[in-house]
């Protein structure tokens, strides 16, 4: 199989490292961005096959500057995996402009700017995007509502794209359950003791009895983006030991 140029955002931590390195580990060639350059290192020191670049997603002008570094270091883009997120925990009458305002500027603008630009060298490779998802989308969950809604943007985009964008591009999605990437405290912004309540619940909530790990996940996104995987496209695949039943 040849190498492929992949780029994933939010690539520091949690899925997004796990994937990246999963990807090098098939001597493929990676991009990860993110906002925190000392976590960004770390995940390139595990493997030359892994390049880093700092970027915000929720800066407009990042999409364009990722494409241009990404075609400056191989000449091409093969896969693009859309997992960078941003959370938000509130009650409805709690919220704010500035805080619906990051998920909707992270999870959607920031995705569909990056993907726009990565158009013409996807069709050029016949490449895939993958969409980062997420199982919340089939449940109602107080505290959570923008979260989830941009969730559920992010699948309409995936089957809207995969019309659009077929026969060149495939486009799909994976929607992890809970999993253990730090984003309780991080992306949701818990306290640790809330947290702690979460990780008990999610756990029991699980069919299958645990939280996942970004390697349940990581493997999903390394087999959609194989071009053995061609006749896969506008597909939401749920990743998440029953979570979502």
């Amino acid at each position: 199989m040849k190498s492929l140029a992949v780029i994933i955002t939010g690539g520091s931590g949690g899925i997004g490292r796990e994937t990246a390195i999963a990807f090098a580990k098939k001597n493929h060639k990676v991009l990860i961005t993110g906002r925190n350059e000392e976590r960004l290192k770390q995940v390139a020191d595990t493997n030359p096959n892994i390049h880093y670049m700092v970027a915000d997603s929720a800066d407009t002008s990042s999409a364009e500057a990722i494409v241009g570094e990404a075609v400056a270091l191989w000449g091409k883009i093969d896969v693009l995996v859309n997992n960078v997120g941003a959370g938000l925990t509130s009650k409805i009458e709690d919220i704010t402009a500035e805080g619906v305002s990051n998920v909707f500027s992270v999870n959607i603008v920031g995705t569909s700017l990056l993907t726009k630009y990565s158009i013409p060298y996807l069709k050029k490779s016949k490449g895939a995007i993958i969409n980062i998802s997420s199982a919340v989308t089939s449940m109602a969950i107080p505290g959570i509502s923008h979260y989830g809604a941009s969730k559920a943007a992010i699948d309409y985009l995936t089957k809207s794209w995969a019309v659009e964008l077929a026969p060149d591009i495939r486009v799909n999605a994976i929607a992890p359950g809970s999993t253990e990437s730090g984003a309780l405290t991080g992306m949701m912004g818990l306290s640790e003791e809330q947290a702690k309540v979460a990780v008990e619940k999610e756990a029991e909530m699980t069919p299958m009895g645990r939280r996942g790990v970004p390697s349940d996940i990581s493997g999903w996104i390394v087999w959609l983006a194989d071009p053995e995987a061609a006749w896969a496209t506008g597909q939401v695949i749920a990743v998440d030991g029953g979570f979502g039943l």
